[in-house]
């Protein structure tokens, strides 16, 4: 269906990749994977025609819709949210258009007879048409997509312009899915979704009868969604059959099997490069020398794969604090709402977080999640009960806005060595190293990094600041899955208490000990792991 063949794309007179092949087949999920840099964004931009390749071809069926998300959603105002959705489909917009105005031709009585038959074949035809790309059923189907995707029945008429920019991104979202395309090409579709969201949208896609080609950096997302692994690595475009787990455990088996053939030549061209040697000034060998000369010249050299970046730092060990880490006693949180009504976030929560507990935080969007985090930190004012962090407990904390802190005029070195003043040259490069600034990343200035890169910046500073408390609010936000991998063995390393809230389920699979629910203005706690929280869900979901 969609075919790339011996595909190249230079960028700054290097090849950004080459030889590019690899075919996506009706119905076929795929994932595509690779650091970031590695030109996954650029594959999708050629693939819709808004980026140029230099060599190669990628071809398709004419009549093949085609749907792409992307992190850029443009403008939206002046419509519904509905009617953004529904007027997103340009072909279903231009088949209604002609519709209409076919009706009005033959409704005219002066028609002839010929130009009437012309006309309602040519209906026939779009009606087809129409039937097919789902034009009868769109409002419904949009209406449906927009509340899967956390938009509320009640806000399907509320004007664009007022949707913050992540609920413009369900927007766009929507636009894409209710197109009922042959092929859907997303770019990191579940950035800004809660974990209810992403959920829905992981069901959406697997029971979706089209073929999907999307990047994400949600593991679980990718392994329950994807039957293929396209993969960008060093300039090279590899493709493995099953889902993200089996392409760790297949590139791992060939990486092991590139090795093994790199020993053997390696083995194979030191013997021959050392009889040449030996008897190149020997006029009885000259025919045997020039031979194998020829031979090695000829040989295609078999390239080691990279070496994975890994974690070799040794984090400071946190001083010890007490045993009751944070204590809640009936707290509670309102807020006033635009009409002066009381809303409640959440209340009469008594719990105690314990020494060394890894707690994930869980609930709906819009729960209060990160408000019971900023009401334990002391960012804002509990309404009733209250809340205390034990003795010797000293907490770090990571929000959405924590980002903000850093001076985008200094260089990532800096940065570090100012919140670090006490700190050796040497400790601070080894702990940039650790999350992944090596070499000149560590003089890039902060206004040069990605959303990622600062992120990766401020949890290497909580990491190195003694802290035996951390409060992490989304902190897997605009990391990719390797930036992930190396928050998740340092959390696992880490000596001390977390609280997390987190969309990212492998992610809260490996680390939490214990869950606090919040829900419809009140909280529950699971006392085991995310595997017993689910497990308890479905369980009362169940027997409801």
């Amino acid at each position: 269906m969609l075919n790339v063949s011996q595909l190249t794309k230079i960028i700054g007179g290097e090849a950004l990749y080459s030889g590019a092949t690899f075919q996506i087949n009706p119905g076929e999920k795929v994932g595509l994977v690779g650091p970031n840099g590695a030109g996954k964004t650029t594959l999708f931009r050629m693939i819709i025609g808004e980026d140029r390749y230099d060599e190669g071809q990628i071809s398709m069926p004419d009549q093949m819709r085609l749907a792409y998300f992307s992190q850029n959603v443009g403008e939206m105002k002046g419509k519904t949210a509905l009617q953004e959705v529904i007027e997103g489909d340009k072909k279903v917009a231009f088949l209604q258009k002609r519709l209409k105005e076919l009706e009005l031709e033959v409704s005219n009585p002066d028609i002839d007879e010929d130009q009437m038959m012309k006309f309602l074949d040519e209906m026939g035809e779009i009606q087809t048409d129409f039937e097919k790309v789902g034009g009868y059923d769109l409002e419904s189907r949009a209406e449906e997509i927009l509340t899967g995707l956390g938009i509320m029945p009640s806000d399907h008429h509320k004007l664009t312009q007022d949707f913050s920019g992540g609920w413009k991104m369900r927007i766009a979202l929507a636009k894409v899915l209710v197109m009922n395309p042959d092929v859907i090409i997303m770019d990191e579709p579940t950035n800004y979704l809660d974990l209810e969201t992403i959920i829905w949208l992981e069901n959406w896609l697997k029971i979706f009868k089209g073929a999907i080609f999307m990047t994400t950096h949600d593991r679980d997302f990718m392994n329950n969604v994807c039957n293929k692994i396209i993969e960008i690595s060093n300039g090279k475009v590899t493709s493995f059959s099953g889902n993200y787990d089996f392409y760790l455990k297949e590139r791992a088996i060939r990486n092991d099997q590139i090795k093994a053939e790199h020993a053997r030549q390696q083995e194979m061209l030191s013997k021959e490069e050392e009889f040449i040697a030996r008897f190149k000034a020997r006029a009885s060998h000259a025919a045997q020398v020039q031979s194998r000369v020829k031979k090695l010249d000829k040989i295609e050299r078999v390239e080691l794969p990279p070496e994975q970046q890994t974690i070799t730092f040794e984090f400071t060990q946190p001083p010890r604090g007490g045993d009751e880490v944070v204590t809640m006693k009936n707290l509670a949180k309102n807020w006033t709402n635009s009409k002066n009504e009381p809303v409640h976030v959440f209340e009469n929560l008594t719990a105690t977080v314990r020494r060394l507990e890894k707690v994930a935080v869980v609930g709906v969007n819009g729960a209060g999640k990160s408000t019971l985090l900023k009401t334990i930190m002391g960012m804002t004012e509990p309404t009733a009960g209250e809340v205390s962090l034990g003795p010797s407990i000293k907490a770090g904390y990571f929000g959405q806005f924590t980002l903000d802190v850093l001076d985008a005029e200094k260089t990532v070195f800096d940065q570090i060595r100012e919140s670090l003043h006490d700190a050796s040259d040497g400790f601070v490069k080894n702990l940039l190293a650790a999350f992944l600034f090596r070499g000149d990343d560590t003089k890039k200035k902060i206004r040069h990094l990605s959303g990622g890169e600062k992120a990766r910046l401020i949890l290497a500073v909580l990491f190195s600041q003694r802290n035996n408390l951390l409060v992490l609010d989304e902190p897997t936000n605009h990391l990719d899955i390797k930036s992930r991998e190396i928050l998740l063995d340092a959390l696992q390393r880490y000596e001390g208490t977390v609280l997390i809230v987190s969309h990212d389920r492998h992610f809260l699979h490996a680390i939490a000990t214990r869950v606090l629910e919040v829900d419809k203005g009140g909280i529950q706690i699971y006392p085991g792991n995310y595997q017993y929280y689910l497990d308890k869900k479905s369980a009362e979901h169940a027997g409801a």
